[in-house]
C-alpha cells in the first residue's frame, strides 16, 4: 500500500504526521511511504532524514494522485480535499463534531475519512492510537511552562540574600489529561498548586501530583459516561462560576482546560472573577476558540491585558509549539491506527468494530459516524465530547 504524508498548511502548524522512525515502522510492514517535500521542516526534519528512513519525496499532486492512504495532522485544506479520489483513506485530526457540513464534503469525495481525535479512550487496544491524549499531554505541559514564562515573578519559593520570594499560587481548572500534566509541571516548577474538576473521582490523581483538590459546595458531582464530565445545567453553571470566583481571586496563575468540540467552551472565569484578581496575575485559557473561551475576554491566539492588569493568554494549538515532541508522539498514534485498519494491503472498514465505529467519519460516499447525526453530549476537559 502507498502511504503519503502531506505538508500541513494551517497557519502556525509546525507538526508533521510521520517522523522517520514511523516511516521505518510502516516500511517494515510492507508499505511504501511518500512524503511531500518540506513536510517536516517545521519540526526540524529535513527531506533527507525521511529518505534515509526509506521514504520518497514528491510533490503534493503526485502524492494525492497515487496514494492509497493519506496522513495529515489537521484538516486538509480545500485544494487537497478537491484532489482526493474515491477509495482513498485519509487519516488526521479533523475535529468533525459539530461540523457536519465538513464531514459531508469529505463524504462527497468518496474517501474513507478517519479522525484520530475521536478514538474511544476507554478501549485498551486504542491506547497506542490515542492522539488526543498524546497531544493533550504536551498541551498541558506547555501551558504550565507558558504560564511561568508570562508570570512576572518566580514560580518556586526562593530564599536569597536579596530577600525571600514566595511560591506562585497556581489554579488548574479541569483535571483531564491536559489538566493533570499542567498540575504536575507547575508543581515541579515549584508552585503551590490547586485544582478543580466537577468529577470528584479525579481527586486522588490530583493529589498524587502534589496539588490540593478544591471541592465546591454549590455544585454536586457531574461525572458522565466513560470518564467524561456531563454538561452542567444553567443553574449549576452559574453557581459554579460564583463559587469559583472566590478561589480564582486567591491565585496568581490560572490555567483552564475545558473544551467542547463544535460548541462554545464553558465560561469558568467571569468578568467579575477577573476584576477580583490582582495586577500581574496570569491566565492561560486552553479553551480559547473562535466560539469563545473559558475566560471572559480571551481571544484565540492573542494575549490581552485587562484594565486591572491581568494577562490572559488565548492558548491555541500548544502542541505545535513543541513540534518535534508532538510530531513524534502523533506519528506513533497514526501509524498504529493505520496498521490496525489495514488488511491484505488496503484499509478494510468494519463498522461493527467499536474502535472503527468511533473514528471512521465517512465511508463509500456517506457520513457514517453516529455522533454527526445527533447533537454531541457531555464535556471533556481536554476537548473530547461524547
Amino acid at each position: 500500500m502507498k502511504v503519503a504524508v502531506l505538508k500541513e498548511t494551517a497557519p502556525g502548524e509546525r507538526r508533521v504526521a510521520l517522523v522517520p522512525e514511523a516511516v521505518t515502522k510502516l516500511r517494515a510492514a510492507g508499505h511504501e511511504v511518500m512524503v511531500e517535500a518540506g513536510a517536516g521542516d517545521g519540526a526540524w526534519l529535513s527531506d533527507d532524514t525521511f529518505t534515509e528512513a526509506g521514504a520518497s519525496i514528491a510533490s503534493r499532486a503526485d502524492l494525492v494522485a497515487t496514494a492509497d492512504a493519506i496522513l495529515t495532522v489537521g484538516r486538509p485544506d480545500d485544494s487537497a480535499i478537491a484532489s482526493f479520489h474515491p477509495g482513498q483513506g485519509v487519516l488526521g485530526m479533523f475535529a468533525p463534531l459539530g461540523d457536519r457540513a465538513f464531514a459531508q464534503r469529505l463524504a462527497d469525495t468518496g474517501i474513507t475519512a478517519v479522525s484520530l481525535d475521536l478514538i474511544p479512550r476507554t478501549l485498551p487496544r486504542a491506547q497506542a492510537m490515542d492522539a488526543l491524549t498524546s497531544q493533550a499531554n504536551i498541551a498541558g505541559y506547555k501551558a504550565a511552562v507558558l504560564a511561568a514564562d508570562t508570570f512576572g515573578r518566580f514560580f518556586p519559593l526562593l530564599i536569597t540574600a536579596a530577600g525571600t520570594a514566595r511560591p506562585a499560587r497556581v489554579l488548574v481548572l479541569g483535571t483531564g489529561v491536559a489538566g493533570l500534566q499542567a498540575i504536575g509541571t507547575a508543581h515541579r516548577l515549584g508552585a503551590v498548586v490547586s485544582a478543580y474538576d466537577v468529577r470528584p473521582e479525579t481527586k486522588t490523581e490530583t493529589e498524587s501530583l502534589g496539588a490540593t483538590f478544591i471541592e465546591l459546595t454549590s455544585v454536586g458531582p457531574a461525572s458522565g459516561e466513560g470518564g467524561y464530565a456531563r454538561a452542567l445545567t444553567d443553574e449549576e453553571r452559574q453557581a459554579q462560576q460564583e463559587e469559583l470566583a472566590g478561589h480564582i481571586a486567591r491565585h496568581d496563575v490560572v490555567i483552564t482546560t475545558a473544551q467542547v468540540p463544535g460548541r462554545r467552551p464553558p465560561l469558568l472565569v467571569t468578568g467579575d472573577a477577573l476584576k477580583s484578581m490582582t495586577a500581574g496575575s496570569v491566565i492561560v485559557d486552553m479553551g480559547a476558540s473562535e466560539l469563545g473561551g473559558n475566560v471572559a475576554g480571551s481571544r484565540p491566539g492573542e494575549t490581552v491585558v485587562t484594565e486591572n492588569g491581568v494577562t490572559i493568554v488565548g492558548a491555541t494549538n500548544l502542541p505545535s509549539a513543541m513540534p518535534a515532541a508532538s510530531s513524534a508522539m502523533y506519528a506513533r498514534n497514526i501509524s498504529s491506527l493505520l496498521l490496525y485498519l489495514v488488511k491484505d494491503g488496503s484499509i478494510a472498514v468494519d463498522l461493527s468494530d467499536e474502535l472503527q465505529r468511533g473514528v471512521v467519519i465517512t465511508y463509500e460516499g456517506r457520513v457514517v459516524h453516529p455522533a454527526l447525526a445527533e447533537p454531541a453530549g457531555g464535556t471533556d476537559v481536554d476537548g473530547a465530547s461524547h
